[in-house]
């Protein structure tokens, strides 16, 4: 499990939306959607696995889903709207489901409990697939590869690619994350000092500034840190991912139709290459995965 849902909240919450295959409807705030059913156009039945969603989501056109946008590169917002792997994903299963995937801004530990409600078809919010999940009513379909990377100054110039590459050295890193519990059980086997931030912008800094020779965070956030920061002449990310797990589309287990849809689409996806160009963009192509599982994760 990745650090995730332990993270600190990046941005305010609020209703946002990305188009698929139909017009934007438009959408509440937590409380809920507030998009009309409507009947679905030609050019939407004609979509290549329409045909493979429940009856409800065929007339609505919608797939409402439920997601923490505030996790860069998986989900952030920028100039007013959601952007980032998953959002770019949800268009992309969007246009071969021939529905649209309505994103809602909602906490992270509030999402599970919407797919409950109902509130939520789905939930895409770079979380974990696990047993524990699994087992509260929650199916997934697992699309991306996520653990915990070791971010390093540009150029490495401690020569870092594992963990053991850390003796006798400072670490920076956000606290109660799962990424501090790998850094303090590495102290148990050799000397290594931990420093542990209420922000992850906080242990950049301090790598930045000579004060730590790494910093440990979830691959999808350490491999946006390496492109962004400071038009990518900052940090780079070094080694193997640490602990790797699956990142999951949560379902309901009570509608299995939909997921296989959203499986089905995924597959498609893969297929024809859409898939690999949404991690090309992102730049995190060693989270991609080459076939589509349900609850692989452990």
């Amino acid at each position: 499990m990745t650090a995730r849902s332990l993270r600190h909240r990046l941005f305010a919450t609020g209703a946002v939306l990305v188009a698929g295959s139909l017009s934007l409807t438009a959408c509440g705030s937590q409380g809920g959607s507030k998009s009309t059913p409507t009947k679905p156009s030609s050019a939407a039945s004609k979509a290549p696995l329409f045909s493979k969603l429940p009856a409800d989501i065929q007339k609505s056109g919608v797939v409402k889903v439920g997601s923490e946008v505030a996790y860069a590169p998986v989900e952030f917002m920028q100039d007013g709207k959601p952007v980032g792997i998953d959002p770019d994903l949800a268009e992309a299963l969007g246009k071969q489901l021939g529905v649209t995937f309505q994103i809602q801004n909602s906490g992270f530990d509030t999402l599970i409990t919407g797919l409950d409600s109902k509130r939520f078809d789905l939930v895409m919010s770079a979380m974990t697939d696990n047993k524990d999940r699994q087992g509260k009513g929650v199916d997934f379909v697992d699309y991306f590869k996520a653990g915990t990377s070791i971010l390093v100054k540009k150029g490495n110039p401690e020569k870092i690619q594992s963990l053991d590459d850390l003796c006798n050295k400072t670490v920076a890193l956000q606290k109660a994350t799962t990424n501090e519990d790998i850094a303090n059980e590495q102290a148990k086997k050799c000397k290594l000092t931990v420093q542990a931030y209420a922000h992850d912008g906080e242990a950049l800094l301090k790598i930045k500034g000579g004060g730590a020779v790494a910093d440990l965070n979830d691959f999808p956030v350490a491999a946006y840190n390496a492109q962004t920061s400071g038009g990518g002449n900052d940090f780079e990310v070094v080694g193997d991912q640490i602990q790797a797990g699956l990142y999951g589309i949560a379902v309901s287990k009570q509608n299995t139709q939909l997921r296989d849809a959203v499986k089905a689409a995924l597959e498609a996806l893969i297929a024809d290459g859409e898939y690999a160009k949404i991690m090309d963009k992102w730049k995190v192509q060693q989270g991609a995965v080459t076939s589509v599982q349900i609850n692989g994760g452990s």
